[in-house]
């Protein structure tokens, strides 16, 4: 049977992509995938697929009459926080997909901030007419049993995705920290100058490599850039357009600073010290579900707010460098293993 793979797919966001490259992993081999993509030639010539223009509606219709699911593929889809397009772009194609017949699932998804009563709307009506739903944090599960929807609750599905080498990798000097921070309106240029800083001073006292990586170069790069230029010690900005790779870049880090939701989940998995960034819900929620240290960028976020000087930032990283510990092989394996409940739903609701 064909399934149409639907999510933030071919924009150049290392984490959707990372997103997508386990769904395909865990698919069943009895599926075949179709993904709308922002990129439908690159998505095809990564992953081996078929893949269609996104906002095509001839093509996705199309994509749509030749199969019997339709699969959100993880992430933030239904949230109004970036744009209020989003839920009327995703939840009107979950509409016409059941409208059509197809079988649909909403799989590793991660409700909200819904701020508007249309949002909220739209997304509840779609919820309730998917023939499976599975979540990846406690608060989109609340909502949905607020609401009256079963759903699934595991880890995020990038949990379950294998890390492969990336090539010349292993020639950085070691021991290596990882940097994913990403641009927003709370990240402002007199905290970005302190990050900046306090990331330069980090390294001269731990004498380690800084690994730079922008998830989306096209909002993180320029950060990235401009951290680089501050540093003495040894450093590099690393692009990686492969997600498996991407993930295997954590594996010989130390300690990641992160900003980016899937920096975590990756560093995390991969066993390194994680020190996070809040700039959304959804870091918050994995930051409290793991008890990771770190701060908020807002002054409503639970966590603490980060620091005003570049040297208490410092402080905090080195008292983790030294005395923090990575999640144990035992509950990276729990992780991984709940992430899977992922799977099991794509096999329960698609193979008959």
């Amino acid at each position: 049977m064909r399934a149409v793979l639907c999510g933030y797919y071919g924009m150049g966001n290392g984490g959707d992509e990372a997103l997508l490259a386990t769904l395909l992993q865990l698919l069943p081999d009895a599926v075949t995938p179709i993904v709308l993509s922002g990129n439908p030639q690159e998505t095809a010539q990564r992953y081996g697929v078929e893949a269609v223009p996104r906002k095509s509606l001839p093509a996705v219709l199309s994509a749509l009459r030749r199969s019997r699911a339709f699969i959100w593929g993880g992430g933030s889809l239904m949230q109004d926080a970036t744009s209020a397009i989003n839920p009327l772009y995703y939840g009107g194609l979950m509409k016409l997909a059941q409208q059509m017949g197809l079988r649909t699932i909403a799989w590793g998804q991660g409700i909200g901030p819904l701020k508007r009563r249309s949002s909220q709307w739209i997304t509840r009506w779609v919820l309730q007419h998917c023939d499976a739903v599975s979540v990846r944090d406690g608060a989109s599960a609340q909502l949905l049993a607020d609401w009256g929807i079963d759903c699934k609750l595991a880890p995020d599905p990038v949990w379950a995705l294998k890390a492969e080498h990336l090539p010349g990798y292993a020639d950085l000097p070691a021991p290596r920290i990882a940097v994913v921070l990403r641009g927003h309106a709370q990240l402002t240029p007199e905290r970005l100058t302190n990050l900046t800083k306090a990331i330069a001073d980090f390294q001269t006292a731990t004498q380690t490599c800084v690994v730079l990586l922008p998830f989306q170069p096209i909002k993180d790069g320029a950060i990235a850039t401009q951290i680089a230029q501050h540093l003495k010690g040894p450093h590099k900005v690393i692009q990686v357009d492969n997600p498996v790779q991407l993930k295997g870049v954590f594996r010989g880090i130390e300690m990641t600073i992160a900003m980016r939701f899937h920096g975590v989940v990756m560093a995390a998995a991969e066993g390194c010290r994680c020190f996070a960034i809040s700039y959304d819900p959804k870091v918050t929620q994995i930051m409290q579900d793991l008890s990771l240290p770190g701060w908020g960028l807002s002054p409503q976020d639970p966590l603490p707010l980060i620091p005003d000087a570049a040297n208490a930032m410092t402080q905090q990283w080195l008292e983790h460098y030294a005395n923090g510990e990575g999640l144990s092989d035992v509950q990276v394996r729990s992780h991984i293993d709940r992430a899977l409940i992922h799977q099991a739903l794509l096999t329960q609701t698609l193979v008959i």
